[in-house]
């Protein structure tokens, strides 16, 4: 937390600490983090994902677009990198070679954070012991791939990042079925 190149905004430092409460808890964390696109969520997510890597634990990290994993696949290696974090990208852009790659060695715990699409959903993606789901903008995806994210669910962490929640997301955060966190204000150098 301290090599973020940013302030935290005090949205961020609690949204940080409450997601890490539920992951030290012994429940199965089900949580929404809602905020703007560009007010950190994906560094609070990143946070999430290196205390789940410290556990032991692999971390994975679904988005409903090839640029969007692409994005996220950058900021992950730069975060992660200093700390000896294993990452790896599987999407449309991967040659078959390098994916079959990249699930051998997720299936062998080589690489401790995934980031993808529903690419992640497929038969053939095996984690050695995977702990923490990050699900980005969870709303885009369709039936099928809610369904199997579904069985993900059940036994490990769970966090949902939103922009935009559909009624349904945010019902079920605000009926207390999921938690939820919000950032409400913006980082101090981001432009309206």
């Amino acid at each position: 937390i301290s090599a973020f190149e940013y302030e935290d905004t005090p949205d961020q430092a609690a949204s940080t600490e409450e997601i890490l409460s539920d992951m030290r808890s012994t429940k199965v964390m089900d949580r929404l983090l809602c905020g703007d696109v560009g007010f950190g969520k994906t560094e609070v997510a990143l946070r999430a994902a290196y205390l789940c890597v410290l556990a032991g634990k692999q971390a994975a990290l679904m988005c409903p677009g090839t640029v969007l994993s692409e994005q996220h696949y950058k900021t992950a290696l730069s975060r992660m990198d200093p700390f000896g974090v294993r990452v790896a990208c599987l999407n449309r852009f991967r040659s078959e070679r390098e994916a079959t790659r990249i699930l051998s060695d997720l299936a062998s715990g080589k690489i401790d954070l995934i980031i993808g699409t529903h690419r992640l959903l497929s038969a053939d993606v095996k984690f050695k012991d995977l702990g923490l789901l990050i699900l980005d903008e969870e709303q885009r995806f369709g039936v099928e791939h809610k369904e199997k994210i579904k069985t993900y669910k059940n036994n490990v962490d769970c966090l949902t990042m939103s922009a935009t929640p559909i009624p349904r997301t945010l019902h079920l955060s605000l009926s207390g079925i999921r938690d939820i966190s919000t950032i409400q204000t913006p980082p101090g150098a981001r432009l309206p």
